[in-house]
């Protein structure tokens, strides 16, 4: 598939730049605010707080335009805004504020974009790839996690945060240029949906007729909210509780980047479409293995079991991912996986703020525990609410050879 390969690498570039500037935001609040735990959930709400209000409207977007062309505007658009952020902090003008206004900014087009790129990927690959095309996806996100944090927390040190968010705003390069470039001709495009009213409605009633979908997006939810809000838990592990500086935060990161990449390797490696079984067990080991992290006594087991906690994170985000977009009609993917991203990203402005409170009055461990413990619980009702229903609506057979008496 070469228009996906360019996409991959056009993207991989792009994501490093997006990874450093993660770890370059996270730490200019921590230093603009003296180290303050809430003040790290504020920016990082901020950011997905636009999520709420536009996912689900990027999905129709996704259904009814070019979803390359979009692409395009809204990659551009968080490029300007990293250029931006990195201008106010290189000539010494940044203030918490600032660096607010920018999370919400970025969060915006964010919003748009994601839901974009989600539909987008089954235009450069076909229906029968999707599921691996997901995978793949994943792996070159997390290889960039390893990549862009290392690099992050080396020029966190050497020049500031400032030119990390300006390297940043030059990678968003990489992507356009691979979408302007890539052959529209071997694009796998679905028939554009009309505009009229109603459109947001029809989606999210396709959904409700779907109880064994509705079950992997309340997962989707839970989980993201309490337990993938790692831009709250590992700086705040880091920092707070291993009084540990940049590079430990870095290496974290990429540690947990690790795990993700292995388990991206394996789900890519896998055939055939990904079953709730899979959803379900994912769940309830990287909910158990998140308490781990929360209990381990120093940095270098906390480390080792991040790197457990991002095989079993990305094992269940690519087949909660993948399930749902083999669940629907190609005409309802674009809202579909609109509302799946209003789900999965809109619930860290819930979470984020909860757990900076959780870390500031019970310590930086109490945000992994508690994410954990309560992933396992969602993981388990939700599983048992399905298998109930299953059974319900399981119809009734007679033994064979058993005959019913009449009158």
């Amino acid at each position: 598939m070469p228009n996906y390969r360019l996409y991959a690498s056009g993207q991989i570039v792009s994501l490093v730049g997006t990874w450093m500037q993660r770890i370059a935001q996270d730490w200019l609040v921590l230093d603009l605010s003296g180290g303050n735990a809430t003040a790290l959930g504020i920016a990082t709400a901020l950011q997905f707080l636009p999520t709420l209000l536009l996912s689900l409207w990027g999905g129709v977007l996704a259904d009814r335009v070019d979803k390359r062309r979009l692409l395009v505007v809204l990659q551009t658009a968080m490029g300007a805004c990293a250029l931006l952020l990195g201008l106010a902090v290189v000539t010494g003008a940044v203030v918490l504020w600032q660096v607010y206004l920018f999370c919400l900014l970025l969060g915006c087009f964010s919003a748009l974009d994601v839901p974009v790129r989600q539909a987008f990927v089954s235009e450069l690959v076909g229906p029968a790839q999707v599921a691996n095309a997901v995978a793949l996806n994943s792996l070159t996100f997390n290889t960039a996690r390893i990549i862009g944090p290392a690099v992050a927390g080396v020029l966190i040190v050497a020049v500031g945060t400032g030119w990390v968010f300006l390297i940043n705003a030059l990678s968003f390069a990489g992507v356009v240029v691979a979408l302007l470039v890539m052959n529209q001709a071997r694009l796998f495009r679905t028939e554009p949906v009309s505009r009229r009213p109603g459109q947001l409605r029809e989606g999210l009633l396709h959904v409700r007729a779907r109880p064994e979908l509705i079950g992997v997006l309340a997962l989707v939810f839970l989980v993201s909210a309490f337990a993938i809000n790692f831009p709250v838990t590992i700086p705040v592990l880091a920092r707070n509780v291993f009084g540990r500086g940049a590079e430990a935060y870095g290496l974290l990161t990429t540690l947990l980047a690790i795990g993700s990449v292995a388990g991206a390797v394996l789900a890519a490696r896998r055939s055939g479409q990904p079953r709730l079984r899979l959803v379900a067990g994912s769940g309830l080991a990287f909910g158990a293995l998140l308490v781990a992290v929360g209990v381990m006594p120093t940095f270098a087991s906390a480390g080792v079991m991040l790197v457990l906690v991002g095989f079993a994170a990305l094992l269940f985000t690519t087949a909660a991912n993948a399930t749902v977009q083999l669940s629907v009609e190609p005409s309802m993917r674009g809202r579909v996986m609109g509302l799946y991203m209003l789900l999965f990203l809109g619930s860290t402005p819930l979470g984020a703020p909860l757990l900076g409170l959780v870390a500031e009055h019970w310590g930086g461990r109490a945000p992994l525990i508690l994410g954990g413990a309560l992933t396992v619980v969602s993981v388990l009702l939700v599983s048992l609410v399905l298998l109930a229903r299953e059974r319900s609506v399981m119809p009734v057979t007679r033994p064979r050879g058993l005959r019913v008496r009449q009158g």
